[in-house]
């Protein structure tokens, strides 16, 4: 990167265009399209992709002799095809003979300058730039501008826009059923606007699109029409050294969409009003202006870049935009079609940093879990349990879609698919209900839905815990922690694990939490929720035992991550990592030897260290306490020590993880692995998996690093609490925040100081933390600490 605020690809690269692609890509929450060349096609190179929230369809594969069903977030309509030539030449294809790529992340720009030289010697450069517009969040805007530079005479351009398409951005899914969209009509209107609709095979989704491309010099026009495809024709006198400009302009609607009428009717309308590209630049790039006056990050290291890139895809995959549509937050962006463009739990480490940036996004996700709570409510009872099981994956209507079967690429083996087992994501839901809840103190939500959520998730872990007379213990068994490599004991018929540590401390979390929710509502709410969930006051003193008394495994004095863990056998590690330079991918290497990662203490991700990366070491001493476990100081580093060794960070999360827990301990690791996460997808550090789709919560998760983790700042009992501890890379940090209605909150801290400031408005003052220092900032006043 350039400098902070640009990304620059040079020349081509046939091994990195996937990545190119997703990191290229430009969105507005509603939209993202892959910065994939507008001449290129889907060909194992190039992938231009485009993506509309929410827009998922269902199919049947058959895979390994059985039928399973997956639901894909659709590759839609592509609205980027362009191409040229000298009259009588042959069709620009690609590659260029020369070509640079740059992202503007404070515009949300992409420019693509090229030098193309045909089969006979004539050179024409190229500067093509596009926009998925923050104003209007259904047009997209790609601006060609063309200079021959040792020819004259006709210049051919083709537009158009491409329905035959299919999801074929993963190559492991390839064997799959990839095919959701048929045409469903093309053509040319009164205006001269190219139209392009297309229906899902088996939702009631439709998309339309439609186009207007102009240019500014006098030019003919006529149209080429097939199946699934329509285009514009442009022929344009074109001199040596004089530049012509081409510009397409594509509105997009589909069914989902509010106020629109028909799709169709309302993309021909946009498309048709839509101003010139210079003035959907300008408004384009006012919003986007504004959206990183709210994203305020001041730090003195040289990764501004990284960390204004990281935001960039958030802001891309989440935006005001966003927030009337129904959606949540695909743990790969809108960027490709990695894990189907599935929602996981991976929410947990985007909506800590939108609480204190932009808490109505925050809030439009967690309605939408609990639109699916009927669904959660349903998955609980054909478990014969109570309350609501969220799903591990989740698309369009909240069912469970994880995967039956999985491929493992190093053996060519379908292997069964447990990861549906990972019960802890209705944990993380209520977690992140809960953190909103103190972040903004919006208690309308708290009872219209926060609470109904907090309370189902805390019945279902009430009715999942077993009584273990000779433990005298609650245990939950049969589950997966997010640690994702151990799915079965080696000595067990049956998949699940029982007792795993941060499933069970935060079930315990979620119990009392439940009961705080509770208390904090008006009381004739309380009473109207406790009568429609028939929530007596035997089923509440149930809680309170269950919460008190659930069984959390130790060993060798540090926390298991499972009950069983210590049976298992040491692994190799010098061996294999003489014979794999990289065990990321541990699991897969195991399998192909005829082995089984269940066999040996390896992780993934330690997830007994996630429990301290969702509370401070006082709340984990006091959770564990609680529970009967007199957890003392050294508990953290002698765990953390204890896993670091046995980790493979075959997650981008981990590094996020482990950066956090160590800040206590080992500044300096702490900083490593927080770069690590920085730059995951930057370098593509899972090889190979960026062009698949970003990794959201590691991008969200290393920024929140910053904003929360070194300067150690918590929402809790209705204070900010404050305790820095910054790396010795890192000198200075800046921060402006969103706290319970301020909108300008900001927060300076340095090795001497923490400054707090709020800006004047008719707000009520914020009570503070700092080590023992307890202060009341008004509004307008600024607090200086001393450390």
């Amino acid at each position: 990167m350039p400098d902070p605020w640009t990304l620059r690809y040079q020349g081509f690269d046939p091994a990195e265009e996937g990545l190119r692609e997703a990191l290229c890509a430009v969105g507005n929450g509603y939209v993202v399209s892959r910065g994939a060349a507008p001449e290129a096609v889907a060909d194992g190179v190039h992938y231009p992709g485009t993506y509309l929230a929410g827009c998922y369809d269902r199919a049947e594969s058959a895979v390994a002799g059985r039928v399973v069903t997956n639901e894909d977030l659709v590759n839609c309509p592509n609205w980027l095809p362009l191409t040229f030539r000298p009259a009588g030449g042959a069709w620009f294809t690609g590659p260029p003979a020369e070509q640079t790529l740059e992202l503007d992340l404070r515009r949300g720009l992409l420019t693509r300058t090229a030098l193309v030289v045909d089969g006979q010697g004539r050179r024409t450069r190229l500067v093509q730039r596009r926009l998925a517009s923050q104003a209007r969040p259904h047009l997209l805007a790609l601006e060609s501008t063309f200079t021959p530079e040792n020819w004259s005479g006709l210049l051919e351009v083709r537009s158009g826009l491409d329905g035959d398409v299919a999801n074929t951005g993963v190559a492991r899914y390839r064997g799959l059923a990839g095919r959701h969209l048929v045409p469903a009509g093309q053509g040319v209107d009164g205006t001269g606007l190219l139209r392009l609709e297309a229906e899902a095979l088996h939702s009631p989704l439709r998309i339309a699109l439609c186009a207007r491309t102009s240019a500014d010099r006098a030019h003919t026009v006529t149209t080429e029409q097939r199946e699934g495809w329509t285009a514009h024709l442009l022929a344009l006198e074109a001199t040596a050294g004089r530049p012509v400009t081409v510009t397409k302009t594509v509105a997009v609607h589909t069914s989902r969409d509010r106020a629109t009428g028909t799709p169709l009717r309302a993309s021909r309308l946009l498309a048709a009003e839509a101003a010139d590209f210079g003035q959907l630049l300008a408004e384009h790039a006012l919003r986007w202006a504004e959206l990183w006056r709210r994203c305020g990050i001041e730090a003195d290291f040289d990764g501004a870049g990284p960390l204004h890139l990281d935001l960039f895809h958030l802001l891309q995959t989440y935006s005001e935009h966003s927030v009337d549509l129904d959606v949540g937050i695909p743990a790969r962006g809108l960027h490709g079609e990695a894990y189907r463009g599935h929602v996981f739990w991976d929410e947990l480490f985007v909506l800590q940093l939108l609480d204190l940036r932009f808490p109505e996004l925050a809030r439009a996700v967690l309605r939408h879990r609990h639109r699916r709570l009927e669904a959660a409510r349903r998955q609980a009872r054909a478990l014969g349990l109570r309350g609501a099981v969220y799903p591990w994956q989740s698309a369009g209507d909240g069912r469970e879609e994880s995967q039956q079967l999985h491929l493992n690429p190093l053996s060519g083996r379908w292997l069964p698919d447990h990861s549906h087992l990972q019960r802890h994501v209705g944990s993380a839901v209520a977690y992140n209900v809960w953190q909103y809840y103190q972040a903004t103190g919006d208690r309308d939500f708290l009872a219209s839905a926060g609470a109904e959520m907090l309370l189902e998730i805390a019945r279902y872990w009430s009715s999942a815990a077993d009584y273990d007379r000779a433990r005298e213990r609650w245990s939950i068994r049969g589950v997966l922690g997010p640690d994702e490599y151990h799915d079965a004991y080696p000595w067990a018929d049956r998949p699940g694990l029982d007792d795993n540590a941060y499933t069970n401390v935060l079930a315990s979390w979620v119990l009392a939490r439940a009961r705080d929710a509770l208390d904090a509502l008006p009381g004739y709410r309380r009473d109207e929720l406790r009568e429609r969930l028939a929530l007596d006051t035997a089923e509440l003193e149930r809680w309170q035992d269950v919460g008190r008394h659930l069984h959390v495994p130790f060993h060798d004095g540090v926390l298991s991550q499972f009950d069983g863990y210590e049976r298992l056998a040491e692994l190799d590690w010098a061996g294999y990592r003489r014979r794999y330079p990289d065990l990321r991918r541990l699991d897969r290497i195991l399998e192909a030897e005829g082995d089984s990662v269940n066999r040996y203490k390896a992780s993934k991700q330690a997830d007994a260290l996630m429990l301290w990366y969702l509370f401070s070491a006082r709340e984990v001493r006091d959770l564990l306490r609680r529970l009967g476990h007199p957890a003392g100081h050294e508990l953290l580093r002698r765990t953390t020590d204890y896993y670091l060794r046995r980790t493979v960070h075959g997650s981008t999360l981990s590094s996020v993880v482990h950066a956090w827990v160590l800040t206590r301990s080992d500044r300096r690791a702490s900083w490593r692995y927080f770069r690590d996460a920085l730059v995951a997808d930057l370098r593509d550090s899972q090889h190979g998996t960026t062009a698949e789709g970003v990794h959201l919560g590691a991008m969200a998760g290393a920024v929140d690093l910053l904003q929360r983790c070194y300067t150690g700042l918590e929402v809790r009992e209705d204070a900010l609490w404050l305790d820095p501890h910054l790396p010795s890379a890192l000198g200075r940090l800046e921060l402006e925040l969103r706290y319970r209605g301020h909108w300008g909150l900001g927060i300076a801290v340095d090795r001497r100081t923490v400054t707090v400031r709020l800006r004047a408005d008719r707000q009520e003052p914020v009570r503070v933390r700092l080590r023992g220092t307890e202060a009341t900032i008004r509004p307008g006043e600024t607090r200086r600490f001393h450390l």
